[in-house]
């Protein structure tokens, strides 16, 4: 998962595409397009194999977000989405009945509580375990930030959503936070996570890492299977 702030630049995308490469990633959800529409060439920049699917939304302002992933790894049912969220519910490794949701939050507070709610309802339409991952523009709790200004209703409102859906928080491994003012570097925070329902980790050893920021002021986070038991097959 990864917020790019942006798809324009053509030299942006081809070091996405290196970073997907090196890490052979099955599927990635990107947040920030800015794209007003994304054609199949512009994810033939990113993607590095041949045989692909994806899903967009057009971006209003700096929203709009990208799915794309190996068909022979995720066949996709149905799906579903706004400039805030892509849903994808389908099965995983032929066997996995499952719904992966691409997040990015609003900046208003308001507006984040609409869409928590709204996750609320589409569980029990999209049946499945869930993985959610993405920018969602709210943190857990004060340890999570520096320098940010507080937010403990957009917290609670956060958690509230965590516990009703019944989803688990991976703890990152690698860095802290995910997002800093380029600028000053004085502000840091985690707002980029993976949340899982438990059927997830009874069936994959996952681990979820942070890695190094390199186009974005926000670092990518990778989730993948443990390679002491399950071998290096990234997520």
């Amino acid at each position: 998962s990864w917020n790019v702030r942006g798809l324009g630049r053509p030299e942006k995308r081809r070091k996405i595409k290196k970073s997907l490469v090196e890490r052979k990633i099955s599927l990635v959800m990107i947040q920030e397009t800015k794209s007003s529409t994304i054609t199949p060439e512009v994810v033939k920049s990113i993607w590095y194999e041949d045989n692909f699917e994806f899903m967009a939304v057009d971006a209003a302002g700096r929203a709009g977000g990208l799915c794309i992933w190996n068909p022979r790894v995720f066949l996709l049912n149905s799906c579903c989405g706004t400039r805030n969220f892509i849903l994808l519910s389908g099965t995983l490794f032929s066997s996995f009945n499952c719904v992966i949701v691409n997040v990015y939050g609003p900046s208003e507070v308001a507006k984040r509580k609409e869409l928590w709610d709204d996750f609320v309802r589409f569980k029990n339409t999209f049946l499945g375990p869930w993985c959610m991952g993405g920018d969602f523009n709210e943190i857990r709790t004060n340890s999570e930030r520096i320098g940010c200004s507080r937010r403990d209703r957009g917290m609670r409102e956060f958690n509230t959503m965590i516990d009703q859906l019944e989803m688990i928080d991976l703890p990152m491994l690698g860095r802290k936070f995910t997002w800093c003012n380029s600028q000053i570097r004085d502000k840091w925070s985690r707002i980029d996570r993976f949340l899982l329902n438990h059927e997830w980790l009874q069936n994959f050893n996952f681990k979820l890492w942070g890695l190094p920021r390199l186009i974005s002021d926000h670092s990518p986070t990778i989730l993948m299977e443990d390679n002491r038991d399950w071998g290096p097959r990234p997520f």
